[in-house]
């Protein structure tokens, strides 16, 4: 079946991605960037998927500075809040599907059983609070959504904690990373390969979506220089506490993804499988 595609944030590290696998399966793809459509227009939003004539919209811009977003309030919820319901107002009027990218910040992060797709929202950050008013959004306006929360995102065309951590092992041959947060990092070529499946279906609902396996931020940092060939470079374990951050962050991030099992969708590789691939075609 031939679809065709609208991506928000097509310029982004997922967006990028989404874009070459829509290519790949052979589904035609409209890439849109806040020039093509604002997000935050409700006008331009309706204006835009209603004359793109497409199946399907995959929802990816989004506002992802965590730590900004402590002190722009306002402009991460007209973002990842308002912009989202925009979006979601715009697919119900062209009677199109929606997918959204989400986060595990819409979670509290306690304890340490991964998070269910059902579980309750509670989060610790304005970012994480605009984000699940994006997911109230679609869930209010929509029947045929996928809502897909992804954690620890990382891909070749934007700034991510791999090439943070590649650039200042070169500079400073020394680098101090929390230990007490435990997720799952997530590889936008792989993922975008599991949303292109997805959005082909009708299994609509929520998912969680990262690479397999987990590892504390520490542990990732580590087996990033491993990989890299930086083995000089020292790596000291701190807690969160010890790491000034203006945003609170979940200090668990582990997410069930049997739901994808369930319905038939091929699961990520693993993280460390994931980081070899991306460390062979990023620039060092």
């Amino acid at each position: 079946m031939s679809m065709k595609v609208l991506v928000t944030g097509a310029k982004g590290q997922l967006g990028t991605d989404l874009m070459n696998e829509l290519k790949r399966q052979g589904l035609e793809g409209v890439g849109v960037d806040v020039e093509e459509m604002d997000i935050t227009d409700a006008a331009a939003c309706r204006r835009v998927i209603s004359q793109a004539n497409v199946d399907a919209v995959i929802h990816c811009a989004a506002y992802t500075a965590v730590d900004a977003a402590e002190d722009q309030v306002e402009l991460c919820r007209k973002i990842n809040g308002e912009g989202t319901h925009n979006v979601a107002v715009a697919c119900r009027e062209a009677d199109v599907k929606m997918m959204y990218l989400s986060t595990d910040y819409v979670f509290d992060g306690s304890g340490t059983r991964p998070w269910e797709p059902d579980d309750e929202r509670a989060p610790l950050n304005v970012y994480g609070q605009t984000k699940y008013e994006g997911e109230l959004a679609i869930e209010e306006q929509l029947d045929r959504y996928f809502i897909v929360r992804i954690a620890w995102v990382f891909g070749v065309a934007g700034k991510n904690f791999i090439k943070t951590m590649l650039r200042l092992g070169k500079e400073k041959g020394a680098v101090s990373v929390v230990d007490d947060q435990v997720g799952s990092p997530t590889y936008t070529y792989d993922l975008a390969r599991l949303l292109v499946d997805m959005i082909q279906t009708d299994h609509y609902g929520y998912y969680h979506a990262t690479n397999e396996g987990e590892c504390s931020w520490y542990e990732f940092a580590k087996e990033i220089f491993r990989q890299a060939g930086m083995n000089e470079v020292k790596v000291t374990p701190v807690s969160s506490e010890a790491f000034a951050a203006k945003a609170k962050r979940p200090a668990n991030s582990r997410m069930n993804k049997e739901k994808l099992t369930e319905k038939g969708f091929e699961r990520l590789p693993s993280w460390q499988d994931a980081l070899e691939r991306f460390l062979q075609v990023v620039e060092q």
